[in-house]
């Protein structure tokens, strides 16, 4: 069973992606959610600062926390990938489980999207949708690069982690939602 956060981003993505490969989904959107079992979670897309500022004033934060540094599975794509960052943008991040160094609309504006294919691990030709979207500017120890995009990290697995500054959720192959069902 996969909770999937849906305080606000690309949600339901996500959400039919996994159903799609036969996963459970439920979603979160208060505290009264995460007394249910899950043994994945998910961090969409969206907005980070929106979703931290919904995180803090639902009460999610303490628990999502410690899903995370627990060893539970969890897929992370652009804002979610901001979320789980250890700094951005030279400040201290919001959960700080990955430590990476994250450049938020490191591409620019919402005309600086584009759409590229590219190495996910050893899978190759892999879709990547990057809309408004970080890239990692640094990786510390034990952070496995997955993909790298025009010189710049775009995807990584960090333990229990695997974070990506595009949107695998927006395109038709479930290649990476198959390893992420894997971890």
């Amino acid at each position: 069973m996969t909770g999937v956060l849906a305080v606000q981003g690309d949600f339901l993505e996500h959400e039919k992606m996994l159903e799609a490969l036969g996963e459970e989904c439920f979603e979160i959107r208060q505290a009264k959610d995460l007394e249910k079992p899950f043994d994945r979670l998910v961090f969409p897309g969206g907005e980070s600062t929106v979703q931290s500022r919904l995180i803090d004033d639902l009460k999610l934060y303490d628990t999502l926390k410690e899903k995370i540094e627990s060893g539970v599975p969890t897929l992370a794509t652009c804002a979610g990938l901001i979320l789980l960052s250890e700094t951005v943008d030279g400040s201290e991040g919001f959960f700080k489980t990955l430590p990476v160094r994250t450049k938020r609309n490191a591409y620019g504006r919402q005309t600086g999207s584009f759409f590229t294919t590219g190495s996910f691990g050893e899978l190759e030709e892999v879709p990547m949708s990057f809309i408004r979207a970080p890239y990692i500017e640094e990786a510390g120890d034990g952070v496995e690069i997955l993909s790298v995009t025009d010189s710049n990290i775009t995807a990584v697995k960090y333990k229990n982690q695997l974070a990506m500054a595009y949107h695998p959720e927006l395109c038709e192959d479930l290649r990476i939602f198959k390893t992420f069902l894997e971890m």
